[in-house]
């Protein structure tokens, strides 16, 4: 490690889990959103989301985490329901949304396409702007995005096989494919006023997109800002004061945990260190950080959604940027890649929530010692 001395940013993460019944059928939360602090509803009708603080060490962030999700489980045992983190329900036909203007306006827009959304589970990392770092923030976990690979959970789409990351392809390539610059990674960016721009151009198209679909612009409006109609993997948050990295599947919580660890740890590294783009490589050493330029990233990126940890290319990019890529068990690569029946699906979904709370109660039990 370099003997400079490195600034602790907070760190929070909002984890989505299917919900289930205990045949391994997708059912609403109902009481699971009463069970924790940090507990909501999500738009779709199978899905709990839950979220921490920010949270200054991995420490404080591992315990909140896993008390907030200890705590719905305990709920869940009692309603005879289950929590499942993968990135896609594996096969489920339909979907429901929950009644609101903002996904009914989504759903006008996006059109049939909008069915792909419905089936994505995913974990959102914050960690907090450093002043006058922000855009090296940005930038950086634009090149950190193949990194999504460490925690793909799923390959499948209504029983089909899309590749090592189904969630991801469904949300970038096939979700907003009829909307430009929507669901896929953007460029990197030069000034905070270049993300401003960004923002403000994309708001004016979905608004003209919504408006083309029969919404009146005051509903439009009335649910939607800049910030929050925009669809892409890394995210300046200035509603939260962070930068939002959107990419990874819901995963166990101490997969989970580590990753928000590794990602924060970088960030932290960034004050202090030369930093350029260039070449095709990537790299970050004490002395100096390398970021790829972004068509070698995207070609990573493509690689970790078709292939995941079984790229050399993936693993040896994310060693070279400082992950121990061994410490990851991404699930999906243990998945069979034929087609998968709904019966066989619901046993999936089963013995992946028993694999959750098991994750729970053994990290519980190790850092409790």
């Amino acid at each position: 490690m370099s003997t400079q001395e490195t600034e602790r940013v907070r760190r929070s993460i909002e984890v989505e889990y299917w919900v289930i019944d205990d045949e391994g059928r997708l059912v609403e939360p109902g009481e699971l959103v009463e069970a924790s602090a940090g507990a909501e509803r999500e738009f779709v009708e199978p899905l709990l989301e839950i979220k921490t603080t920010p949270c200054e060490t991995t420490a404080e962030l591992r315990d909140e985490l896993f008390t907030r999700v200890g705590e719905v489980l305990r709920r869940a045992e009692d309603l005879g329901k289950g929590l499942v983190p993968l990135g896609t329900p594996v096969n489920h036909d339909v979907v429901r949304d929950r009644p609101s203007d903002r996904t009914r306006i989504q759903d006008r827009v996006v059109g049939a396409d909008f069915e792909y959304v419905r089936h994505c589970a995913g974990t959102h990392i914050h960690v907090e702007q450093q002043p006058g770092s922000e855009v090296d923030q940005l930038n950086t976990l634009v090149a950190l995005d193949p990194a999504l690979a460490l925690v793909n959970s799923s390959r499948y789409f209504r029983g089909d096989d899309l590749g090592a990351g189904a969630r991801s392809k469904l949300y970038r390539w096939m979700a907003y494919e009829g909307l430009d610059h929507q669901g896929r990674l953007w460029p990197y960016v030069d000034d905070t006023d270049d993300w401003t721009q960004r923002l403000e151009r994309r708001y004016t198209e979905f608004v003209t997109a919504a408006l083309d679909a029969g919404i009146d612009r005051g509903t439009i409006e009335a649910n939607f800002d800049p910030e929050s109609a925009v669809w892409t993997p890394v995210q300046l948050r200035e509603t939260f004061s962070t930068v939002e990295w959107r990419s990874p599947d819901t995963a166990l919580p101490s997969q989970v945990v580590r990753l928000a660890d590794d990602i924060a740890g970088v960030v932290e590294k960034l004050p202090g260190r030369d930093m350029r783009i260039e070449g095709e490589t990537g790299e970050i050493t004490d002395e100096h950080i390398v970021l790829p330029e972004f068509d070698a990233v995207s070609e990573y990126v493509e690689a970790a959604i078709r292939d995941g940890l079984s790229s050399d290319a993936v693993r040896s990019y994310l060693e070279r940027l400082g992950f121990d890529v061994e410490a990851y068990e991404p699930v999906s690569h243990e998945m069979d890649h034929g087609a998968v029946t709904p019966a066989a699906a619901r046993r999936i979904r089963l013995d992946h929530a028993e694999r959750l709370e098991q994750d729970v109660q053994k990290t519980i039990s190790i850092y409790a010692d």
